[in-house]
């Protein structure tokens, strides 16, 4: 061997060093020294007694010393032996207790009567359903497929009847070989170059050093969960003709849990029902109501009376929900590849994508924090803030007509100062940060996927052909054409009609576009209308604060709102999308997923672009004020900015929506299940709950969502667009993200594993659709954050008074003393007189003075009303829109240079990886040669030994 070979066990490692060393763990036997001869006094079988000890001990097994494969661990092997749910070889142990594994498994609910045939797969049905006839011939062509059966009926209504199926080995090898399978052949062997054996003995050195330190918190414990310990093996597509090269024990265990479901739904989904060759599949006989449910079952209980830690796990789901679903390892890291094996690889790969999510949170989550408590600590120090606390003299014009009173501005002490906390110099740092935190966590996202799907054997996978959708196929039975994959007629539809029904479609998303449009209309309407209301408040608490209290109450309407058109949003989305008539199953998901994302986006973020672009834009001035429908005076900003709307705005509706999202989540389902065993406790009593099987069990719990994931990964895409869209208003949100996600992390465990039925182990290689949505939700925030910094915020004015017109004009600087003088040159006076009847105030301002007032001031750049052109804009006014106009051209080119940056540095695959799978590939030819070679060897040395040896026979 030109290099070592290495397996880790258990912590400890074994090492084959070219010159024929062995190293274990410390214990060297350097068989160059031993004598030569036939004159040696050594015992080599004593030599080899002791190496087979010391491999005991570390628990290796040596494949050159007994010429075998190394083989994977079966899934079930780590579980707690007085729990194993399937059968074993080894069944002396369970035999000691007094019961034999037969007897066992009839208690557990997861095997036919017999105790030997485990349940793959159950099919519900009611005998009072009339569908009988396509019953009877898709079961008769089940048995057909060699598939075994079994029928119970329901202990609690025995109208329902759960049907049992069970895929023998002949059936699932068939498939798998059809399926392209991967399985175990071989473990992975690491070589380990001799020139690095002084760096192992540093590592080794380093490692006892770290004995002392304190472990990790957030990782799991794996010696009290043995189970997690993932199997390193090469794996390829099964092969029956093969079979000799792969690594099976036990025919049983082969095969997990998952993998023998999905195969059986396979084979399901290709059974007939009816003559014909569109009468077929599973999914035609739950839509037309032939079953009520088909579902695999869940591995018995996932509570256990004894200690997970002195008794192990009593299955799969126990050791989910003790080391994953329960709220006591919150702060640990997910167990993604018993995730992944219980559950299948799309829904594992979502997990993974929320936990890569939820941990890119923390440097902005902290950093957000930072510009927060950077607003806290400056706030004493800040300029504008202290001026507005101190004009008292200043008397701004009232902000709506007639009932709101005229008001000092130090009056809006508290929202300049809360709006520092927000609105300071480092925003616009955050708001870069931020636009290059969205391409490293995509690009990383990249790298991580890429890893996930090497692990995970899906780099070399790829979704097979797609049936065609039922309602496509009575729709266009008519008209086929050959199909250039599987070369077999199909039906087609016509590229008139689909352009047609394309245009209907964006017609519908068009129209109900408008609808949010209107919503948000009514809302200002409101605004503008209660505005007067509350300033006419008999209380003095809403009355001198009739503005906050108008945002916050339209703000908890528009959330009601939002609500209600979700669910009208949705109705919409699936009629526009059946309209379409996609051909495939991933067509009409990708085209519904579009849809929906679309009106939720619109719908929730609507109402936070008016706030942020066109709050107080156009109102004109006093005297002049631009009306709706030539009667309601649109709304004002607040005499400190429009900001502190935005940010109540972001705040109430992120925290109520995560709020609602997580009680629908988890408090309805957890409802509906306790509501149901409820009404069995009232009608069959207490005592029956423990009799269930575990059939009933998972039939009482809710189906998971008609959708799959669409709707975890639309409340996270969304929770995404807040964090980096108006992120430059908020930079709290990336916290308020972070503490949501760790809850919602456990939460959908908790509910996967506790509360839904198990769901079919499916496969995927990414996250779909949803990758390029958040791409373009980070191009989106670039230019929505250059927006807010320049239009919503007071930097751009603050930055040119500071630069240009304030004390230390021209001397390049721009410290807190520059700003002396800021808030009266942002400040334009009116003539009180110059107001209309409709706006002219009840109060004519003698409160303040003991005189009626001649004058007041209103927030914007204007000329006085002596001046030749009154109330027109002054100079100052078109400095500050250049400066903001090339802010947002510099801030966007800037953000956008970095991301491609970012780009191109970052490769999508790793290089060690990339090392891997090459070395992987060259490894498995060479293996699969060998094996092969090895038994071709074997029947010639069979051969001659039975005297029919042939000449001239190879190898």
């Amino acid at each position: 061997m030109e290099a070592s070979s290495s397996g880790i066990t258990h912590g400890k490692t074994k090492v084959f060093h070219p010159e024929g060393g062995v190293d274990l763990q410390g214990y060297q036997l350097d068989m160059q020294i031993l004598p030569d001869g036939p004159k040696s006094d050594v015992d080599f079988s004593e030599i080899l007694n002791a190496i087979q000890e010391m491999a005991k001990d570390v628990n290796i097994l040596f494949d050159e010393l007994e010429a075998v494969n190394s083989p994977c661990k079966d899934d079930d092997s780590l579980l707690h032996p007085g729990n194993l749910t399937s059968t074993s070889d080894d069944a002396s142990r369970l035999e000691a207790g007094g019961e034999t594994v037969p007897e066992r498994n009839k208690s557990n609910g997861l095997y036919f009567r017999d105790g030997k045939c485990r349940i793959d797969y159950i099919l519900v049905y009611r005998k009072s359903n009339p569908q009988t006839e396509k019953r009877e011939v898709f079961e008769r062509n089940i048995r057909a497929e060699g598939l075994q059966m079994e029928k119970e009926s329901s202990l609690i209504n025995s109208d329902i009847i759960f049907v049992k199926l069970h895929a023998p080995w002949e059936v699932l090898g068939r498939y798998a070989e059809q399926m392209n399978v991967r399985m175990p052949f071989r473990r992975k062997i690491y070589y380990l170059p001799r020139r690095y054996k002084f760096m192992s003995r540093i590592d080794k050195q380093i490692s006892r050093f770290r004995r002392w330190l304190p472990k990790k918190p957030m990782r799991l414990d794996k010696e009290t969960l043995p189970d997690l310990e993932e199997n390193d093996c090469y794996t390829a597509p099964f092969s029956q003709q093969r079979i000799h090269h792969f690594i099976i024990h036990n025919k049983d265990t082969f095969f997990n849990n998952a993998t023998r479901s999905r195969i059986v739904h396979h084979i399901l989904q290709r059974i007939k029902y009816e003559e014909g060759k569109n009468k077929i599949g599973l999914n035609r006989l739950l839509t037309n109501g032939s079953y009520e449910a088909a579902f695999p079952l869940h591995e018995g209980s996932y509570r256990s009376k004894n200690s997970i830690r002195t008794h192990g796990a009593e299955n799969h789901r126990h050791l989910l929900y003790e080391c994953w679903a329960s709220w006591g390892v919150w702060y640990k890291y997910q167990p993604l590849d018993l995730v992944r094996r219980y559950f299948g690889e799309k829904i594992g790969l979502y997990f993974a994508w929320l936990g890569w999510y939820t941990g890119m949170l923390f440097p902005a989550a902290f950093i957000g924090l930072f510009v927060f408590l950077y607003g806290v600590v400056t706030l004493d120090h800040c300029q504008v803030s202290k001026e507005v606390c101190q004009a008292t003299d200043i008397i701004m014009c009232p902000v709506c007509d007639k009932y709101c009173p005229f008001m000092r501005l130090s009056d809006s002490c508290v929202y300049a100062k809360v709006t520092h906390l927000f609105d300071n110099g480092a925003t616009v740092f955050f708001a870069v940060f931020m636009a290059v935190w969205a391409t490293v966590f995509l690009e990383f996202w990249k790298r991580r996927r890429a890893v996930i799907a090497y692990d995970w054997d899906l780099i070399d996978w790829e979704e097979e052909e797609e049936e065609i959708r039922p309602q496509f196929e009575a729709k266009y039975s008519k008209k086929e054409r050959m199909n250039p994959i599987s070369g077999k007629p199909e039906p087609y539809q016509a590229f008139a009609d689909k352009c047609s029904r394309l245009i209907v479609s964006a017609s519908g998303i068009f129209f109900m576009i408008c609808v949010v449009i209107a919503a948000v209309f009514g809302i200002v309407i409101y605004r503008v209308v209660t505005v007067s209301t509350f300033a006419a408040f008999k209380w003095a608490l809403i009355r001198n604060n009739s503005q906050v209290a108008t945002t916050g109450t339209a703000v908890c309407i528009n959330f009601c709102i939002i609500m209600l058109l979700n669910v009208l949003y949705e109705k919409v989305a699936l009629l526009l999308t059946n309209l379409e008539q996609p051909r495939t199953e991933s067509e009409w998901e990708n085209s519904f997923t579009l849809k929906m994302f679309l009106f939720q986006f619109v719908n929730l973020n609507s109402s936070t672009f008016y706030i942020a672009f066109f709050l107080g834009r156009f109102t004109g001035h006093p005297g002049a004020y631009l009306r709706l429908i030539n009667r309601w005076r649109l709304e004002e900003c607040h005499p400190s900015g429009c900001l502190i709307d935005l940010c109540m705005q972001m705040g109430i509706i992120m925290v109520l929506k995560q709020t609602w999202n997580n009680f629908m989540e988890l408090g309805y389902p957890l409802i509906q299940n306790w509501w149901t065993r409820r009404k069995v406790r009232q009608e069959h009593g207490p005592e029956r709950k423990i009799s269930f099987p575990q059939w009933e069990k998972d039939y009482n719990l809710q189906p998971m969502n008609a959708y799959g994931l669409f709707d975890e990964y639309l409340e996270m895409i969304l929770q995404f667009g807040f964090t980096t869209i108006f992120v430059a208003a908020f930079p709290l949100a990336p916290l308020l993200a972070l503490l949501n996600n760790i809850i919602e992390i456990r939460l959908d465990a908790y509910k996967f594993v506790t509360q839904w039925r198990r769901p079919l182990a499916s496969r995927a290689k990414d996250i779909g659709i949803w990758y390029g949505i958040l791409e373009g939700i980070g191009i989106l925030s670039v230019i929505t954050n250059a927006f807010v910094i320049a239009i919503t915020s007071d930097f751009i004015p603050r930055l040119v008074y500071a630069y240009k017109y304030g004390p230390c004009a021209g001397q390049g600087e721009a410290g807190q003393k520059c700003m002396v003088g800021y808030v009266n040159a942002s400040l334009s006076v009116f003539r009180i007189s110059d107001f209309e009847n409709r706006s002219e105030p009840e109060s004519d301002g003698s409160e303040f003075s003991g005189t009626p007032l001649k004058y007041c001031r209103y927030r914007d750049y204007r000329d006085s009303p002596h001046s030749l052109v009154p109330y027109g804009y002054t100079l100052q006014f078109w400095h500050v829109l250049a400066a903001r106009l090339a802010f947002i051209i510099v801030f966007e080119h800037l953000v956008f240079c970095i991301k491609h940056l970012i780009s191109y540095l970052i490769p999508d695959l790793p290089k060690d990886l990339r090392d891997r799978m090459r070395r992987e590939k060259y490894l498995i030819q060479e293996m699969m040669y060998e094996a092969e070679l090895e038994r071709l060897q074997k029947e010639r040395k069979d051969r001659k030994k039975n005297g029919r040896a042939q000449h001239n026979e190879w190898p």
